[in-house]
C-alpha cells in the first residue's frame, strides 16, 4: 500500500507557517507562529482531498474531546478549530516539542520519573473516563512532552463515548499495547483496556520495549503480538532498580481477567503512588475533577461527520446588508475574515450637534447682512 504524501501547509488567518511537524495515516501537523497571541502552535490538517465522513467525524470528535478536557494540566489544549479558505478542517493546539515515541527505546528512563509520568497519565484518563470519554490508543507516542517538560496526553483520534455500544464499531488499536479483550475485538474499549494500556505503557518506559515484544528479528509480527498478548503472561522487567511493588502493580494492571485489574484509572494512579512513597519519592499529584465539572459542558456528539465552521457570531441588524460578490476560494477567504480583519469602510457622518452649530451660523449670518443692509452698511 503506497504511503500518502503530505498535504500542503494551508493558509490560516492570524498564522504564519513555519515547518512541518510529521504525517499520520489521515491527518498532517504543522508548525505555525501566531501571530496574537505570539507563540509557537502545532496545527493538525485533513488533507483537501478527503471525502471519508468518517475521517471528518473522528477529527470533529478529537476537536470535541479535547475542548471538553484540555483545560486538565496532563492532557494537551486545543486553542482552536475551524475550516481552512481552501475546505480543510483543522485543529490549532499547543505545542509541544517532545515526545515518548522513541526516547524509551534509546535512553534508560529513571523510575522515578517513569512513576510521575503514569500517575499524570492516569489522572488524565480518569478527567476523561469522569466525562463519559474513552482514549482507546494510550500508548508512549501519544504522551508528549511540553515546553515546560510536562507530559501530556494527546492523539483522541480515535476516542469514544463510554455508553456507546461497540456492536458494528469500527475496533482500531496500537497492537503491543491493546488489551486481550480489544485484540481479539471483544471491545473497543473500557475503562478496564484503558487501564491495561497505561500498565503496558509504563512497562514500556522502563523495559525499553512493550511488554510482548521479542528482542529476535521476526519475532513481533502482528500475529505473534496477538497470540502473547491473548495469554497475557507477565514477564518481569529485566532492571535491578524496578521495585518489587512496581511488578506487582504493572502485573495486577496487565492481568488478562478484566476483573482482577485495577477498577480505575484513579485506582492505578493510587497504586504508582504508593510505590513512590515506598521508595520515599513525594508522590505525584493525582488531578481530578470534582463532580461538578462532567456536566458543565455540552456531550461530544461522535456521530457528527459535518464539515463545521468556521462560525462568526454577530448581531442581527434591522437593515439587511448588500450581498458582496464573488465566488471560490478568493470569496470564501475574503468572507471569512471581513468582520475581524477587514470591516467595510462606512460613509461619513455627519452629527447632528454639529448640523445645529451649522444651521445656527447660517441664520446669525443672515440676520447680520440683512441689518446692514438695512442702514446702508454695505453701500
Amino acid at each position: 500500500m503506497a504511503t500518502r504524501l503530505p498535504s500542503a501547509p494551508p493558509i490560516l488567518p492570524g498564522l504564519a507557517y513555519i515547518r512541518p511537524l510529521g504525517s499520520g495515516g489521515f491527518a498532517d501537523v504543522f508548525l505555525y507562529e501566531q501571530d496574537m497571541p505570539r507563540r509557537d502552535v502545532a496545527v493538525k490538517v485533513l488533507p483537501s482531498d478527503v471525502r471519508d465522513p468518517e475521517l471528518r467525524r473522528m477529527f470533529n470528535a478529537e476537536a470535541d474531546v479535547l475542548a471538553h478536557l484540555s483545560a486538565h494540566p496532563s492532557i494537551v489544549t486545543v486553542y482552536q478549530a475551524s475550516i481552512s479558505a481552501d475546505g480543510r478542517p483543522y485543529i490549532v493546539m499547543e505545542y509541544c516539542p517532545g515526545s515518548l515515541a522513541q526516547r524509551y527505546r534509546v535512553e534508560r528512563l529513571p523510575v522515578d520519573e517513569v512513576l510521575a509520568i503514569g500517575v499524570r497519565m492516569a489522572s488524565a484518563l480518569e478527567s476523561a473516563h469522569r466525562a463519559g470519554l474513552i482514549h482507546r490508543d494510550v500508548k508512549p507516542s501519544n504522551i508528549l512532552i511540553t515546553t515546560f517538560g510536562t507530559p501530556v496526553l494527546a492523539d483522541f483520534g480515535i476516542s469514544a463515548s463510554l455508553q456507546r455500544k461497540s456492536g458494528g464499531e469500527v475496533v482500531a488499536m496500537s497492537i503491543p499495547w491493546s488489551a486481550p479483550e480489544v485484540v481479539a475485538e471483544g471491545t473497543s474499549g473500557t475503562v478496564a483496556s484503558e487501564v491495561w494500556s497505561l500498565g503496558a505503557t509504563v512497562y514500556s518506559l522502563l523495559a525499553g520495549h512493550s511488554p510482548f515484544e521479542r528482542r529476535e528479528r521476526g519475532q513481533n509480527t502482528k500475529d505473534l503480538l496477538r497470540r502473547r498478548i491473548a495469554r497475557a503472561t507477565y514477564v518481569e522487567i529485566p532492571r535491578a532498580d524496578v521495585p518489587e511493588a512496581l511488578q506487582r502493580v504493572l502485573a495486577a494492571s496487565m492481568s488478562r481477567d478484566p476483573a482482577k485489574r485495577y477498577e480505575s484509572a484513579r485506582a492505578f494512579g493510587d497504586a504508582l503512588r504508593e510505590v513512590q512513597a515506598g521508595l520515599g519519592l513525594s508522590p505525584t499529584p493525582l488531578e481530578v475533577p470534582n463532580a461538578e465539572w462532567s456536566p458543565a459542558s455540552a456531550p461530544v456528539d461522535f456521530s457528527d461527520s459535518a464539515l463545521r465552521g468556521p462560525a462568526r457570531s454577530q448581531v442581527e441588524r434591522e437593515r439587511t446588508r448588500k450581498t458582496r460578490s464573488g465566488s471560490g476560494v478568493a470569496a470564501l477567504a475574503r468572507d471569512e475574515d471581513t468582520e475581524i480583519s477587514a470591516p467595510a469602510r462606512r460613509r461619513a457622518r455627519v452629527l447632528p450637534w454639529v448640523v445645529g452649530i451649522g444651521a445656527g451660523v447660517v441664520v446669525g449670518a443672515a440676520a447680520v447682512i440683512g441689518t446692514l443692509l438695512a442702514v446702508g452698511g454695505l453701500g
